[in-house]
């Protein structure tokens, strides 16, 4: 017979928002970018089960050493929407480093929408003109919620720009800031903008090069079944990532967009972070940020909450 192991904690989404401090979590993201990009963690690619040509079912596992050895279950289903339910809908277990045991289990969700905007705003940080005024959130749903309350934690923005498909979703997301209005077409969002930040579902590109003004910073978290923004923008810029894989390897774990390219073209956001390579080094150079969502952010985010339940006695024990 097997023996008993512990108990788990368990950790709901009303858990896991009251828990997280995200100023905190902005400096641990960048902590764990540092930490893989000097090549100590272990972080495979991620893999997905298609459920038809719209859903996938993704693992995405990692161990971050010092921070968390985790494994997360994310499904993606955009027409959920359509429902009132999330199109990423996610669970993250925390395991023991040294015994391999389960110790935590936490709602997913909020932790993947909350780091990807975060993660963002860390690359836009160091990647962004210091100058930056006007942001540009092209897309409406969970991310652009997400960026809203990140981005400007990293910026003065005095002026929010926010487009999406349906204007109505844009007016009411624009409502959540005083700096910010919804406008009617990706393009007028993004024309002037100083950091244009595009959170869409799209399968095809929300972003024309010609948009653009000299300078400014491009965040591009969608994508997932699809380019999300135009070659013409890849190739006119500098590109920076969570990790080179995501030229390496063809999507689901790496990104539309960059497939095809040298992976010795692109800089991870991580050895920016480092100073082992440079940022922005010129004022005018366009920069663009293309994410494809990294364990390492969960591993980071999920620690903090952890060890923020354990101080406070949050969360529920459950026998194993």
């Amino acid at each position: 017979m097997i023996a008993a192991v512990g108990d788990l904690l368990y950790l709901s989404r009303a858990d896991v928002e009251s828990l997280l401090d995200p100023d905190a979590m902005l400096d641990a993201l960048a902590d764990a970018l540092v930490i893989f990009s000097s090549g100590v963690t272990s972080v495979p690619p991620r893999t997905a089960a298609r459920v038809s040509d719209r859903n996938l079912l993704g693992v995405m596992t990692g161990y971050v050493p010092g921070v968390a050895l985790e494994s997360k279950l994310v499904s993606v289903f955009p027409d959920n929407d359509h429902d009132g339910l999330p199109s990423h809908q996610a669970l993250i277990v925390l395991f023991d480093e040294a015994s391999g045991t389960p110790v935590a289990l936490m709602d997913g969700t909020y932790i993947t929408a909350i780091r990807t905007g975060g993660t963002a705003a860390v690359a836009a940080r160091a990647l962004a003109r210091e100058d930056s005024r006007v942001l540009a959130i092209l897309g409406a749903g969970v991310q652009g919620k997400s960026h809203l309350e990140m981005f400007p934690r990293v910026r003065d923005f005095a002026e929010i720009r926010i487009a999406s498909r349906s204007l109505d979703r844009a007016k009411e997301l624009a409502a959540r800031s005083p700096r910010a209005r919804a406008v009617e077409s990706f393009e007028e969002a993004v024309r002037g903008a100083d950091v244009v930040a595009c959170c869409t579902d799209a399968r095809a590109p929300v972003l024309r090069r010609d948009w653009l003004k000299p300078g400014a910073h491009i965040s591009s978290v969608g994508g997932t079944f699809g380019p999300e923004i135009d070659r013409d923008t890849v190739e006119a810029s500098r590109v920076f990532v969570e990790w080179r894989g995501a030229v390496t390897n063809r999507p689901p774990a790496g990104a539309h967009e960059l497939q095809g390219l040298d992976e010795e073209s692109v800089t991870e956001v991580g050895e920016v972070l480092a100073k082992a390579k440079p940022g922005r080094q010129t004022a005018d150079e366009i920069t663009l940020y293309k994410s494809t969502g990294h364990a390492v952010e969960d591993a980071a985010t999920a620690r903090l909450v952890y060890d923020q339940a354990r101080q406070l006695g949050a969360g529920v024990r459950l026998p194993l």
